[in-house]
């Protein structure tokens, strides 16, 4: 009896010890922080001091058949929870993402456009500017194909949501009852290409998202789409991207029935350190009785590494901010920020 005991242990232990061996991973944890000196020439800047604080932690691990998944957490800007996603790749069959705000589907290429720093619409001056995003800019499960189905330096994406309706929900949990504003489920097609041509990258991507259960207000589905390229020659890279979000919205002439974009943008590595941009973004907001108006934004950016330190200088400026025909909200500013990287 006691023989059989310790048999049966040891088997046991043995049994445990290969399936710890088979499910062991490992976590690491990068993160930043950011601060910031705003300087505006509209309004009450108020205190013009700000801090951006960041970690990612990012687990991964190995299946017996080969399969790899990795967890990533990112945690921005004092938020207790700001994006994660669970991601598992297979030997044959591509890369498989429940994701919760990290960015995926359209979401990836709502701008392009090469800088030294931040987008032309990222900077302190607030510029009110709709872009793309899809169904992948909310929660969602997105399928990378695998690169032995493409062709050399082609990457495809495919994003699908029940409902994009920005939720994101803890385990268990449902987004519950939107109303009379709720829409339907929201696929995303994106494909990438740097293989035609040396320095060549480019993109395209399209949506749509159901709306038909809001049918007293919408004319059908939402479709949004972007396409573009950039090409790096040397040190230099240049870029354009032209995109569209149709919101298929009916009833007062006021309403928004759609945006179109186009953002263009330029940048210079000095060498190694150094580096310069200009960037340039256009929105039109279309309304139901025809008549648009349009922002325009602009940024000129500089940036310097040290090491793990950077510092990062914008001179941004804004037309019909917040798509305003006045000239009310055209603004100008400059942002500094110092990064510390660890």
């Amino acid at each position: 009896m006691n023989k059989l005991t310790k048999l049966g242990v040891s088997a046991l232990c043995g049994t445990l010890a290969a399936v710890s061996s088979a499910s062991a991973g490992e976590m690491t944890v990068t993160g930043g922080a950011t601060a910031t000196y705003a300087s505006h020439d509209y309004g009450n800047t108020g205190n013009p001091l700000g801090m951006n604080t960041g970690l990612t932690f990012t687990g991964s691990g190995e299946l017996d058949n080969g399969g790899t998944f990795t967890l990533s957490i990112g945690q921005t800007d004092q938020i207790g929870y700001d994006a994660s996603s669970i991601s598992y790749v297979s030997p044959s069959m591509g890369t498989f993402t429940y994701d919760e705000g990290a960015g995926t589907g359209l979401d990836r290429i709502d701008d392009m456009i090469p800088t030294a720093w931040e987008e032309t619409n990222g900077t302190s001056v607030g510029t009110g500017m709709t872009t793309v995003a899809g169904a992948g800019g909310s929660t969602d499960i997105e399928w990378t194909a695998p690169s032995s189905m493409l062709a050399d330096g082609m990457s495809l994406y495919f994003a699908y949501s029940p409902l994009p309706d920005g939720t994101k929900n803890i385990d268990k949990a449902t987004g519950g009852d939107q109303g009379s504003s709720v829409t339907g489920s929201g696929w995303d097609l994106v494909v990438t290409h740097s293989g035609m041509m040396d320095g060549l990258n480019v993109f395209a991507g399209i949506s749509e998202i159901d709306q038909k259960q809001a049918t007293g207000s919408k004319s059908g589905n939402r479709h949004q789409m972007a396409y573009g390229l950039t090409y790096a020659l040397g040190n230099v890279t240049a870029g354009y991207e032209y995109s569209k979000d149709d919101l298929n919205n009916q009833g007062a002439a006021s309403t928004v029935s759609y945006y179109e974009n186009q953002m263009y943008g330029i940048s210079f590595a000095v060498n190694d350190d150094l580096s310069i941009s200009y960037g340039i973004a256009k929105s039109e907001q279309h309304n139901s009785s025809t008549v648009k108006t349009e922002l325009d934004a602009s940024s000129l950016q500089i940036a310097y590494s040290m090491g793990g330190a950077s510092i990062k200088l914008a001179n941004t400026s804004v037309d019909h901010g917040n798509y305003d025909s006045s000239s009310a909200t055209d603004r100008s500013g400059t942002t500094l920020a110092v990064s510390l990287a660890f």
